[in-house]
C-alpha cells in the first residue's frame, strides 16, 4: 500500500507541476521578473501550496503515525546557520538563472529537452559534490574532537 501511495503521491505531485507551468522555466522566469514581463500567475500556485502544507502539517503531525507506518521524517536542524543560508542562496541564484528548481526539473525531463537533462545532470553533481564536502567535514570534525579529548576515531 506504501508504494501505490506513494506512486500516487508523485503523479500528483508532478500533474500539479505541470498545470501550474513550473516545468516551464519561460513562466518561472517571468514570474521572477517583476520589472518586466512580469507573470504573477506562479504567487497562487505557490499560495495555494503553503496553504496545503500548512494544513497538512497541522493535521497529519497531530496523528502519532503516519498512516501506512512507519515515523514521521522531519528535518533535524532547526537553526538558520550559514550552511542553511548558502544553500537557500544556491537554491535562489539557480532558479533565477535557469528557471528550474530540484522537482520541476525532474518532472520536465520527460519532455525530452536537452538543456533540462543538463541542468539535472549539473544538479545531480552539485548534489554529489555537496554530500562528499559535507561527509569529509563531519569526518574531520569527529577527528578533531577524538583527537582534542585523546579518544580514538
Amino acid at each position: 500500500m506504501q508504494v501505490i501511495a506513494t506512486f500516487v503521491s508523485g503523479l500528483l505531485f508532478g500533474l500539479g507541476l505541470v498545470v501550474s507551468g513550473l516545468i516551464n522555466p519561460a513562466k518561472v522566469l517571468n514570474f521572477l521578473d517583476i520589472t518586466g514581463s512580469w507573470d504573477a500567475s506562479l504567487a497562487l500556485t505557490m499560495g495555494a501550496a503553503v496553504v496545503t502544507t500548512g494544513l497538512g502539517y497541522l493535521f497529519v503531525l497531530a496523528k502519532p503515525a503516519p498512516l501506512l507506518g512507519g515515523n514521521f521524517h522531519l528535518p533535524p536542524a532547526t537553526a538558520v546557520d550559514g550552511r542553511l543560508i548558502t544553500g537557500a542562496a544556491l537554491f535562489g541564484i539557480g532558479w533565477g538563472v535557469v528557471g528550474y528548481c530540484p522537482g520541476p526539473a525532474i518532472a520536465a525531463l520527460s519532455a525530452g529537452s536537452v538543456s533540462t537533462f543538463v541542468f539535472v545532470a549539473a544538479m545531480l553533481a552539485g548534489m554529489a559534490v555537496s554530500r562528499a564536502l559535507t561527509l569529509r567535514n563531519v569526518g574531520g570534525a569527529k577527528t578533531a574532537t577524538a583527537e582534542s579529548t585523546g579518544a580514538t576515531p
